[in-house]
This record gives C-alpha cells, structure tokens and sequence, in this order.
C-alpha cells in the first residue's frame, strides 16, 4: 500500500516537473497561432479621423503591422509610445495600423487626443475583423509581409527593441521576395 501512494506521489511530481520544464525558456509574448505562415485576413475598415475606408488589400507590396487596442487597456496606454515612436522611425519600412478593440469611437478619439495618433486608426465594428485574427485581448501586435502573409503576432505591450527587430525581419524578407523575383 505504501509503494502505490510513494509511486503515484513520485509519478505526480515527475509530471509536473515536465510540464514546468517545457514551459521554461519560452517567451510568453510568442504566442503560437493557426494563421502564422497563413494569408492575412482581408478587411477593409473606417478610418476612425476621416471615415475613408482603409483596405489591406491595397497595402499588398508592402509589410504591415497591425496593432488591436482599446482605451480601457491599461497595457495599450504604456505601449502607445512605443508604436508612435515605431511608425516614425521605421514608418518607410511598413505600414503601421491600429485597429480599435471593443470601445466606442468616442473613447477611442480622446485615448488618441490623449497619446497622439501619427498612423491610422480603424474601427471594427463588432468586431469581427478581430475575431478573423484570433485576438483574444489587448494590446496585440501582428507583422504581415509584403505579399500578406502572417509572420508573428506579439501578445501584451510590445518593446522598442522588439518592434524594432521584428520590422528588420519583415524588411529583410521583403527584400528578399524582391531580388528572388525574376
């Protein structure tokens, strides 16, 4: 009796000890998801400032970085000057969005007042186009290539040197795709 309890006990720890083992060393930001490698979702949306509808479609040839956020999200208020500052320095390299998350245009305009607005912002009514990609909350951030394929997705407030390295990868694949091309 006391060999089955001491073996289950030890059966039970040796599990655990696997499952913390395996989830060490991974960065939690890198969420894996169904459309890496895929074809970006196609949406066309309402600029928030002038209504003109904005379509993905139209951005083909060059990379995007699309980024979902609401002004209730306390992570997406410290994370705003990192994606301001992005679109400014890295704004020739990709086309910069942010698509607002559950939230009325009215908080999203005084969010926007509040901590500026230098790329377009687009508003998804019932928000379907963030169910197209999996948002499961804000902030997230996805990098599409130039021919529109999803090549990551970062979950929480993202780092300069991390949108930075990511726009890198997205221009160095783009170059690539370019000179490959006949």
């Amino acid at each position: 009796m006391r060999w089955g309890i001491t073996l289950g006990a030890a059966a039970i720890c040796g599990a655990l000890l696997v499952v913390l083992l395996k989830g060490f060393g991974r960065n939690p930001h890198e969420v894996p998801f169904m459309l890496s490698g895929k074809p970006a979702p196609a949406f066309t949306l309402r600029a928030l400032d002038s209504g003109k509808p904005v379509s993905l479609a139209e951005l083909r040839g060059r990379p995007v970085v699309i980024n979902f956020w609401a002004s209730w999200c306390g992570p997406c208020k410290m994370e705003h000057p990192v994606l301001e500052w992005g679109a400014r320095e890295f704004g020739n390299q990709a086309v910069f969005l942010g698509i607002v998350f559950e939230d009325t245009e009215e908080n999203a305009r005084g969010f926007l007042q509040e901590y500026g607005a230098s790329f377009p912002q687009l508003v998804d009514p019932r928000s379907r186009i963030s169910v197209d990609y999996g948002v499961a909350g804000v902030p997230e951030t996805y990098f599409i290539d130039a021919n529109g394929i999803i090549m990551g997705k970062h979950v929480g407030p993202i780092d300069p040197q991390t949108l930075a390295n990511r726009i890198r990868e997205l221009s160095a694949r783009t170059a690539s795709t370019v000179t490959a091309q006949p």
